[in-house]
């Protein structure tokens, strides 16, 4: 008897959560309803200029251009691909790094201000210089997306290797542990959230990478819409494209969530 009434309460839980969650969906997707409706109420109205602001119709309306003469598929894919490859770059090369730092406690004392500093330094400065050494093309724009997350990356992650639980250290320690398996089934499984929060963050950091790269070298791609359009005051091309951006990179973060979530069901 207590058993099934337990497993009715749980039932009961579980739906009111499912309830919730559905509850957030749908006042996120009214919310974004409201926000597009009432700028294109205030364009038609005149209470903000569609030339200057332009509007989800007049947006709309650009997206059909672009698609019907084909460019929008070439410079989405550029920028996509840009971004997943210094993402994916720059979330590698900064676990590796990690991972060196939190071997030898000699490195880490080194490199520490060297970390601090290039932190601190504005990455995008450096645009102007990788242009110069890699040349105006892809990989100069892949590298200062890696430049701007690689830093990030590294902080965050070993400062979750640092934090990994001290007793379970000593325990696999007390059992002869390498320092291989020490870092294989303590520090890594332990600093997985840690790494999935630099992943998300990373996110944003490599889409703000590319586009500022895009900005200062690029023939093709969603920053290079943005800078043609500014240049040539169709502020809809602009504004089109901010929005694809903010689509894709949505897209992209909960990807790395649900990828995080799959991962996780599997440990």
């Amino acid at each position: 008897m207590f058993d099934e009434d337990a497993s009715k309460e749980q039932l009961e839980y579980l739906r009111k959560v499912k309830a919730h969650k559905r509850m957030i969906l749908i006042l996120r997707i009214l919310l974004l309803f409201v926000f597009f409706a009432l700028w294109e109420i205030a364009t038609r109205l005149k209470w903000m200029d569609s030339f200057i602001f332009s509007s989800p119709v007049r947006m709309i309306n650009t997206i059909a251009r672009l698609t019907a003469d084909g460019s929008i598929y070439e410079h989405v894919l550029t920028t996509l691909w840009e971004t997943v490859v210094g993402f994916v770059l720059g979330t590698l090369a900064g676990i590796l790094i990690a991972i060196i730092l939190w071997s030898s406690d000699t490195v880490s004392k080194v490199l520490e201000p060297y970390l601090v500093v290039a932190n601190a330094l504005p990455k995008i400065a450096l645009g102007p210089v990788f242009i110069v050494w890699l040349g105006a093309g892809p990989l100069s724009i892949i590298t200062v997306a890696l430049t701007v997350s690689l830093i990030v990356t590294v902080l965050e992650v070993y400062t979750g290797f640092q934090e990994a639980d001290s007793e379970k250290i000593r325990l696999v320690q007390s059992f002869g542990a390498t320092r291989r398996q020490i870092l294989t089934k303590v520090i890594l499984p332990s600093s997985f959230p840690v790494m999935m929060n630099a992943l998300k963050v990373n996110v944003g950091l490599s889409w703000v990478g590319v586009i500022v790269g895009e900005f200062l070298v690029s023939r093709a791609g969603l920053g290079y819409l943005i800078v043609y359009g500014g240049q040539v005051f169709q502020l809809d091309l602009v504004m089109t494209s901010v929005l694809i951006l903010s689509v894709l990179a949505a897209l992209m973060y909960f990807g790395v969530e649900l990828l995080g979530k799959g991962i996780s069901r599997n440990y």
